[in-house]
């Protein structure tokens, strides 16, 4: 994968998943380690951290790698389901973010995220995307 077509994809993500708060750290075809600094700006009127935060981060991060991993084949991935299970609350803080493939075919993907407190490494939460393979637009 080369480092242009990463940081073209990077920066193509969005202001949505900037305003989400996901920093991409690293990103492959087979995993994806990003963060995210949790704070004020992403909280519900309950002061803890809203799960469409995590949900934008388990889709994004799953989307990325799944696109370079078909990248080569003229190819990127779109979700078709995605299901986020939010573990414990948390108002503030670095979300560590890992991406990784369970099943990569030919047609498919499907992808765990997890995303962990830095502090003390415990999970808060966990999403699986099931991705559809599918050709680039002509004007990519």
């Amino acid at each position: 994968m080369s480092d242009d077509l990463l940081s073209r994809v990077l920066a193509d993500e969005g202001a949505f998943v900037r305003a989400a708060g996901l920093v991409v750290d690293a990103a492959t075809g087979a995993e994806v380690r990003g963060h995210i600094d949790a704070g004020p700006e992403h909280h519900t009127p309950w002061g803890v951290v809203h799960g469409g935060v995590y949900t934008a981060a388990v889709e994004s991060a799953a989307s990325i790698g799944a696109s370079l991993a078909v990248a080569d084949r003229g190819e990127f991935a779109v979700g078709v389901h995605n299901a986020t299970d939010f573990l414990r609350p948390v108002t503030a803080g670095r979300l560590d973010v890992v991406a990784e493939p369970l099943q990569q075919g030919r047609t498919q993907q499907l992808w765990l995220v997890v995303l962990t407190r830095a502090e003390d490494g415990k999970a808060v939460a966990r999403g699986q995307v099931r991705l559809q393979n599918v050709p680039l637009p002509a004007d990519r």
